[in-house]
């Protein structure tokens, strides 16, 4: 370039050279200007990256898609609640769901206005969003304190009078889902919660209050369900579903771009082309394999509970999966691909009551669980937990209960037949075929990967400091 009085010497790493060679090929300027072939790639290559973290932020939202699809096929929303009534078997394909305790679940839609909920008392439950996130509990750690109570929900933006006498919950999405669980009794038995929900329980309009319809109860224990969302193309046209049937402000705006930088936006038509639809397509596949990585091989070593473990919580960041203002997007993206529903109840430090949850996806040696080999986790003796815990075997495909040839691949304190070793600690063992000296025995399927989740109802401090260590699963050959 021509020197003159106007010329200033450029530091480097502003200029573009003529030719860049990238993962994405040679990449070719004139002047700093992108030749055509240059500007395709590129821009194809902006459309995929930004599909492939749209992918993973918006995994909650296809869940709850998929669960809205899903209880509409039993009944209307408002008007049906869908009961366990004989606890979750196999067949309901539903993430990490457990056969520990009896559930209810329903979906609750306020486009025709406010929706009271009279509550069960007993139950320990949530409410999330359209986006997953949680908007209130329900019973035990509610407002209601496990007495049952009335709760009243507003449509976002509602700017009536508000009546008196009820728990007031104003969500930022219209539509709700609602899941609690009930207990069994002390003879292991689910009905006399099951009991208690259905007399207790009722959902309408607030218009109605004076004379409110009945409530319809289904019972899901007999049936075939799926609350899983699908990969692939099919997750974004439900995540389309969430942004037209929900109002803007209802997610942040950043989100909410990242979706419309792929055509999904509220109040346009989701019809992408073809190049775009090739783009979303194998985004989905991507980000569900990145979903996959994360949840089962996670990075983040402050995410296990012990050094040089395997077993680690699903809520690094708590249930806003945040640190010090933070977002922790692998965290957040590693829960929601294994689990649903969130609640600051689930990961909080409750000493003897609540819940606490320790997942493991490998074994001892760091391989991924075999379902044609056998392994043993040694439970030592005093697991800290006042009520009970339980271990459950997940299929890693569906991330729900493992189906095997047993009513249920778990094990729990609560079992009649559990058989303790003469210290009180248990030994469970995993494998297609129950190993000769086992007593407690997961049926595992030859040709199928699995994870482990163990829960503890009622931690007491051990757990917490970590004074008492649950060891990894050891591979026995």
């Amino acid at each position: 370039m021509t020197s003159h009085a106007n010329s200033t010497p450029i530091p480097p790493g502003i200029e573009v050279p003529d030719e860049v060679r990238t993962r994405l090929g040679t990449l070719r300027f004139f002047d700093g200007f992108p030749d055509d072939e240059t500007t395709r790639t590129l821009f194809d290559n902006l459309d995929f990256q930004r599909a492939v973290q749209a992918y993973l932020l918006a995994l909650p939202a296809p869940s709850v898609a998929a669960v809205r699809k899903a209880l509409l096929a039993w009944g209307p929303a408002n008007s049906t609640m869908a009961i366990w009534e004989d606890l979750v078997y196999p067949r309901s394909v539903v993430l990490t769901g457990n056969n520990n305790t009896s559930y209810s679940t329903m979906l609750i839609d306020l486009h025709d206005g406010p929706l009271v909920l009279e509550s069960p008392p007993g139950v320990l439950g949530m409410i999330n969003d359209s986006w997953q996130r949680w908007v209130v509990d329900i019973g035990l750690t509610g407002p209601d304190k496990g007495q049952g109570g009335k709760y009243l929900f507003l449509p976002p933006a509602y700017d009536r009078e508000v009546p008196d006498g009820y728990f007031v919950v104003r969500p930022r999405t219209y539509v709700l889902w609602l899941m609690w669980r009930g207990f069994l009794d002390e003879h292991g038995d689910p009905h006399p919660g099951v009991e208690t929900v259905k007399a207790t329980t009722r959902v309408y309009p607030l218009a109605e209050a004076a004379d409110p319809p009945p409530l319809r109860f289904v019972n899901t224990s007999p049936e075939s369900i799926v609350f899983v969302p699908p990969a692939g193309y099919r997750a974004w046209e439900l995540l389309a579903e969430t942004v037209q049937s929900e109002p803007p402000e209802s997610s942040d705006p950043l989100t909410l771009g990242m979706f419309a930088s792929l055509g999904i936006r509220h109040g346009q038509p989701f019809d992408p082309d073809e190049r775009m639809r090739a783009i979303l397509t194998e985004a989905a596949a991507v980000g569900d394999a990145t979903a996959r990585a994360l949840a089962y091989r996670f990075r983040r070593p402050e995410s296990y509970y012990y050094p040089d473990s395997a077993w680690r919580t699903g809520f690094l960041g708590g249930y806003r999966f945040q640190e010090d203002g933070v977002a922790l997007l692998d965290s957040a993206a590693q829960y929601y691909f294994v689990g649903a529903l969130i609640s600051p109840a689930l990961e909080v430090e409750m000493i003897g009551t609540g819940s606490q949850y320790a997942f493991d996806f490998v074994d001892a040696e760091g391989a991924h669980f075999d379902g044609g080999k056998t392994y043993r986790l040694h439970v030592p003796a005093n697991v800290p937990a006042v009520d009970f815990w339980s271990v459950i075997a997940y299929d890693t495909q569906t991330r729900s209960m493992l189906q095997i040839g047993q009513d249920w691949p778990s094990i729990s304190s609560q079992d009649e037949d559990l058989a303790p070793n003469d210290d009180s600690s248990v030994d469970v063992h995993f494998g297609p075929e129950r190993p000769k000296d086992s007593r407690n025995w997961i049926q595992t399927l030859p040709g199928k990967s699995w994870f482990v989740a163990f829960r503890l109802y009622g931690p007491l401090e051990p757990w917490f400091d970590k004074t008492w260590r649950l060891p990894d699963i050891e591979p026995l050959g």
